[in-house]
């Protein structure tokens, strides 16, 4: 073999070696992306939430390029494909509450020339069938120098979207008797605005109670670790389709627009809602209602806070404050409102509260507290009103009692012929709580031309049974009330029911039902005007 064959065969030899070397380092360094990179990822997830990490299955799936190319170039704007499942997540090791992640399904990209650098870049991430577990706050272990290694973790990596289908979001309660609040998570888009900022994201959906469909629009973090709860939140949202019916109590499809800002744990919400066809389900009558409304929530018990919301309904407007809240010791949430209706339609309180059609017009001024307390037992049983109503201008929209009501205005006026009185109006005003349903009304007046009754009593719901007492007054005197000989026959009884400055002062009873109320003299009133009596208008 001449002197330069043999430096051709040694230079092909070397540079076999040679591209038999790089082609192993290139098969190494590869082989080194996958161990490399579930390394990076379960540190990353440890120190970003705080909490210890399973990944039961990870692959990786280089890209097309060949390896010598990954090798030479150190895997600049190659894109390998990660595909990891079974992600459990545990806050601070916690084992006492369910994992505050669990991940069925999670797959993302990342750009291998910057997974040995830092910040690392993930284009996206696609996770299906995650669980998000939120602390009840005050549960939660100590912050004690994580948020700096959470920080820390977040800078190191730079992830641009995020696509989360199929989840769902769990808010445990302090009481672990009760139920969490769950959401269905549709799908969530969050897209990142930076290192350390809030992630902008597009949210689909389902409420769990009322059962309804929520799209929402807003931004989400940076992610607390030390009290996760504490992630920002904030966005406008659409709810629709909400049925009310899940409840006791009420019925009816609601739907509400808003915009809300707070935390995982604290919500405040302002906005506005509408149930077209609301109604208590004891009635059965809709009335269209429409509020605007800003209310606290706390996420970790549902308790709620209506700062003054503005009601109308039907063509009547009210207001109501106060809140739905567990107190201290109590196992189930109490509710306790204040309604406040100034000059209200009297047809669109009877139509909600009754059936059939109201038998009643006029103006209603309503003050009442409204309080529900926790317990075991259906929303009417324990449903506690305490308040006051005036009724003005009122008048019976079925004849035969306006008709009762005329002649009665006439006789008490001492004008019993006199049909020019005619479509008299009436008022009412009274003091009443409802409790155990039992409505006792502490003081009740009615009042008409010529005449006013002045009650006091109960009406058993449940049986439908009223035993009301008071007094009747009457501006004529009792011969007065009558026409042609009774008239002159009764004169001589005159002083004898001529009292405290009226004409006619008679002891009433009303009692029987609300169907089949009997009236009539109460042979057992007192002989001096009862106090519920004093003050009415004679």
């Amino acid at each position: 073999m001449t002197r330069v064959k043999k430096r051709w065969l040694i230079a092909a030899i070397v540079a076999a070696v040679l591209v038999i070397g790089v082609f192993i380092a290139a098969s190494i360094a590869a082989r080194k992306f996958e161990p490399y990179i579930r390394t990076q990822a379960e540190e990353y997830l440890r120190k970003r939430f705080e909490s210890e990490v399973e990944i039961k299955d990870l692959k990786i799936h280089l890209p097309g390029s060949s390896r010598i190319r990954l090798l030479l170039t150190r895997g600049k704007n190659a894109l390998a494909k990660v595909e990891a499942s079974g992600i459990i997540m545990r806050y601070r090791g916690r084992k006492d509450i369910p994992p505050m992640l669990e991940l069925g399904k999670v797959e993302f990209g990342v750009d291998l020339g910057t997974l040995f650098e830092t910040p690392k870049h993930v284009p996206f991430v696609i996770i299906e069938g995650l669980r998000l577990h939120v602390p009840p706050k005050g549960e939660r272990p100590q912050a004690g120098g994580g948020d700096s290694s959470s920080q820390s973790a977040s800078a190191n990596v730079i992830i641009d979207r995020v696509d989360i289908v199929n989840s769902r979001l769990v808010i445990l309660p302090k009481d672990v008797s009760k139920k969490p609040l769950d959401f269905n998570l549709t799908s969530v888009r969050l897209d990142s605005a930076g290192r350390n900022t809030a992630m902008k994201y597009k949210a689909d959906l389902t409420n769990p109670k009322p059962p309804g469909h929520i799209l929402s629009e807003g931004t989400f973090g940076p992610w607390n670790s030390g009290e996760p709860g504490d992630t920002p939140l904030a966005g406008d949202y659409t709810f629709k389709n909400a049925d009310l019916g899940v409840f006791d109590a009420i019925a009816g499809i609601l739907e509400s627009t808003g915009k809300f800002q707070g935390t995982l744990d604290a919500i405040n919400a302002k906005g506005e809602a509408t149930v077209p066809d609301f109604r208590l389900k004891m009635s059965g009558n809709p009335v269209p209602l429409w509020t605007r409304f800003e209310v606290e929530v706390d996420g970790t018990n549902g308790n709620t806070v209506l700062k003054p919301v503005i009601a109308r309904l039907g063509t009547t407007d009210f207001t109501t404050t106060g809140g739905v809240i567990r107190h201290e010791g109590e196992q189930q949430k109490s509710i306790n409102l204040v309604a406040t209706m100034p000059h209200g339609n009297l047809r669109d309180v009877l139509r909600l509260a009754m059936k059939g059609q109201p038998f009643l017009e006029g103006t209603i001024a309503l003050k009442t507290r409204i309080d529900i307390p926790p317990l075991s037992s259906r929303v009417k049983e324990k449903l506690i009103l305490d308040g006051q109503f005036k009724v003005s201008s009122g008048h019976f929209l079925r004849a035969n009692i306006q008709d009762q009501i005329d002649n009665f205005s006439r006789k008490a006026q001492g004008r019993p012929n006199d049909q020019q009185i005619d479509e008299v109006f009436n008022e009412m005003v009274g003091s009443f709580r409802l409790e155990n349903q039992v409505m006792t009304m502490r003081s009740l007046t009615f009042d008409i031309p010529g005449a006013n009754v002045n009650l006091a009593g109960n009406m058993d719901l449940r049986q439908d049974v009223l035993d009301f007492h008071g007094a009747l007054t009457l501006k004529a005197h009792v011969s007065q009330t009558m026409t042609g000989w009774k008239r002159w026959a009764l004169k001589p009884v005159d002083p004898f029911f001529a009292k405290n400055g009226a004409g006619t002062f008679l002891h009433i009873k009303v009692v029987g039902s609300s169907k089949e109320p009997k009236f009539g003299l109460d042979r057992g009133g007192g002989k001096d005007e009862p106090e519920t009596a004093q003050g009415g208008r004679k």
